[in-house]
């Protein structure tokens, strides 16, 4: 027996959409700091996998894995340009402002 007939679907879900809304809010409640705008982002993405993988042992496809490894590696290729983009700004600029990003357009 694995641990996912013990547990209820519902609480899969729950713990998904509550991960979710808790990325979206720290999106839109902490907006002065860049590197907790991309772990929130994160969060919501991982949140999603953890559905898409939930409903795909739920209703016993495959689907729903390659779902969330495409996600996963979304989110990796996010984080790893993300934080590029934030190394090479620091070195520009010296600090990493969130209101001095308008700076960036071409």
């Amino acid at each position: 027996m694995s641990l996912f007939s013990f547990i209820n679907i519902t609480a899969y879900i729950n713990t998904s959409f509550i991960l979710f809304f808790l990325g979206l809010w720290g999106i839109f409640v902490m907006r002065h700091n860049l590197i907790i705008l991309l772990m929130n982002i994160e969060i919501m993405l991982l949140s999603i996998t953890l559905l898409f993988v939930s409903m795909s042992v739920y209703i016993d496809d495959i689907v729903g894995f390659v779902m969330g490894l495409m996600i996963l590696t979304v989110a990796a290729a996010e984080s790893s340009i993300g934080l590029a983009i934030l190394v090479s700004y620091y070195r520009l600029r010296g600090g990493i402002g969130i209101e001095l990003i308008s700076t960036l357009k071409g």
